[in-house]
């Protein structure tokens, strides 16, 4: 083969000057296109992820690959030709990315990619590429691409500052995103345990774009303070009481709103499908014809015992742990759990909405043949700055709570794995 017909050169002579063409920017859509990536360490490892999104059907040519490359080969996401590039290699793809730890062999690319008329991206020589990989981030259905044309702006930290600023700004609402093409429609948002920092950035996102709020009492209210001004916010908290009638009317809002041209967020504490009543929201929306979307929360039961360090799973103390909602007691005609079964369980049981009837749960547990030794943990406002454990078992639990002044919210973890996260109150 031939040598190139074109160098792939950014500075050029011209009328006397030396000077520096910019980029052209433009968005790539590589869906059931080839991609060859030459090289198997970690640039290539950093670059597959983001073709595999895009839809491109990847090549991956290089003697060795890094263990997270070689399991994305045993998926079937990629391919893997396992040995040394040959030129052979690059035909028919429409991008390429020479990214190998020898210079000579990603110069060998450019070259072949550049007679081929294929943009190439040369991981170790910026000037040498064709194509340069831009500091990317996406914001709902927009995507943000920074690139820099001088030499001190090709730094790739810096053009990842400026799109994490830009990010930011339309995460919290600081740039305007009035442009944006948004419908109406509901969104149902899970908070999280109550530390205004562990939503999702989905979520939040989906907050401060709301034209309505509908906020449970346990979601992370601080963030309610950074609402637009203009945002109609509806406290769940003030509606008629009664579980039945008080989710109705949640249902009717949520839909009347929707069915205004209003996008709504349905503000929600821990997870929406876990004792959130999240469920009967989407059911009563498609039923209004109303679109609805949803965006999990991290989910009480686990991340709250985690925060305060306890694992509801531990290897070599317990293969499950079983959720339960608290809020009837043993024995009452509309109680669906089975506490006879439960209490043959060994594994961990986490219990929400328990605090009141705790007592008549453990005497359950403990007149099934649950041990009364079991160690037991309460924490008590999770992640919020009033947490606080309070350690106990099974078999003192009731007067515990009174001792220990427990009040609603509290996540209650019964099992051995309490024993893990603080052996020397157990095991002395």
């Amino acid at each position: 083969m031939g040598e190139p017909t074109s160098a792939p050169e950014v500075r050029v002579a011209q009328n006397g000057r030396v000077t520096e063409f910019p980029t052209y920017p433009s968005g790539l859509r590589l869906a059931g296109r080839k991609v060859v990536v030459v090289g198997g360490g970690q640039v290539a490892q950093r670059r597959i992820p983001g073709l595999i999104a895009a839809g491109a059907l990847v090549d991956v040519v290089s003697p060795e690959v890094t263990p997270a490359i070689e399991g994305l080969v045993g998926s079937g996401e990629i391919t893997w030709f396992e040995r040394d590039f040959v030129e052979a290699d690059l035909q028919g793809a429409w991008y390429v990315i020479a990214a190998t730890a020898d210079h000579e062999v990603n110069r060998r690319v450019t070259e072949v990619a550049e007679s081929l008329h294929t943009f190439c991206v040369q991981s170790d020589d910026a000037l040498a590429s064709s194509a340069w990989t831009p500091a990317v981030g996406r914001h709902g259905e927009v995507t943000i691409a920074v690139l820099g044309d001088r030499r001190e702006y090709r730094d790739s930290r810096r053009t990842a500052a400026v799109r994490d600023r830009i990010l930011e700004g339309l995460q919290n609402g600081e740039l305007d995103t009035a442009v944006v093409e948004r419908s109406a429609g509901v969104v149902l948002i899970g908070g999280g345990p109550g530390d205004p920092g562990l939503i999702t950035v989905a979520g939040r996102r989906a907050l401060m774009e709301a034209d309505v709020v509908v906020a449970d009492r346990l979601a992370p209210r601080e963030l309610l303070g950074d609402l637009s001004p203009d945002v109609e916010l509806i406290d769940v908290a003030k509606l008629p009481r009664g579980r039945s009638a008080q989710q109705e009317e949640i249902n009717r809002i949520i839909v009347d709103r929707a069915l205004a041209g209003k996008r709504v967020a349905r503000y929600k504490g821990g997870d929406n499908f876990v004792f959130g009543r999240g469920y009967e929201e989407i059911e009563a929306c498609r039923a209004a014809g109303v679109p609805v979307t949803v965006i999990p929360g991290l989910s009480s039961p686990i991340a709250v015992p985690a925060i305060a360090g306890i694992p509801v799973t531990h290897r070599g103390v317990t293969h499950e742990f079983t959720v339960i909602s608290g809020h009837l007691p043993p024995g009452h005609p509309e109680s669906l759990v089975a506490w006879d079964a439960v209490a043959r369980m060994r594994g961990t049981i986490v219990l929400m909405m328990a605090v009141e009837n705790a007592p008549a749960i453990a005497a359950a547990l403990l007149e099934h043949g649950r041990d009364p030794a079991v160690p037991v943990a309460v924490v008590c406002d999770g992640t919020m700055p009033t947490e606080r454990t309070v350690l106990s078992r099974l078999g003192t639990l009731a007067a515990d709570l009174v001792t220990s002044a427990v009040t609603a919210p509290a996540i209650i973890v019964i099992g051995e794995v309490v024993r893990v996260a603080h052996p020397d109150a157990f095991d002395g």
